[in-house]
């Protein structure tokens, strides 16, 4: 059961400034061949969406653990998460940040949210993921983490 799920997905800024490929590709290649100008710009424009939308990562909190990308996360390592917007989270990418930490940080979306780990074997101190709603992860890993220690009367 996800309490809560969410993708990353580029901003539509990204998709439009990624489209300036399309004028480059063909200021190069028109001169060459109009045609090969054109299939190039258009391939090119495909590639980089196919490979903004394919690298876009998902955050998901289930029953047992909080999914980052790659990376799993068992409920039961996690302390209490800390959510940061704006300028805070500005510098909890940046000045605040440990080397140790693990991270996954998507430069499009501003919001993070920082969670303790409380496993003494793992070497990273925290986790700081990109949120567009860090509440909401924030308040889906306390409700996981409680039905967790919740004993189930049957």
């Amino acid at each position: 059961m996800y309490y809560h799920r969410e993708r990353l997905w580029p901003s539509p800024s990204i998709f439009i400034f990624t489209a300036l490929v399309i004028p480059a590709s063909l200021l190069v290649f028109l001169p060459i061949n109009p045609t090969v100008g054109v299939l190039t710009a258009a391939v090119l424009y495909t590639g980089i969406i196919a490979v903004l939308v394919l690298a876009s990562p998902t955050i998901a909190v289930t029953d047992s653990y909080l999914i980052a990308g790659p990376a799993r996360l068992p409920i039961e390592h996690i302390g209490t998460p800390q959510v940061f917007l704006a300028e805070q989270a500005t510098l909890e990418r940046g000045q605040r940040l440990d080397a140790r930490a693990w991270l996954l940080l998507r430069g499009w979306v501003s919001p993070v949210i920082k969670i303790p780990l409380t496993d003494p074997e793992d070497p990273a101190p925290y986790w700081l993921l990109s949120t567009r709603h860090p509440q909401r992860v924030a308040d889906a890993l306390l409700k996981s983490a409680s039905a967790a220690t919740t004993p189930d009367v049957t």
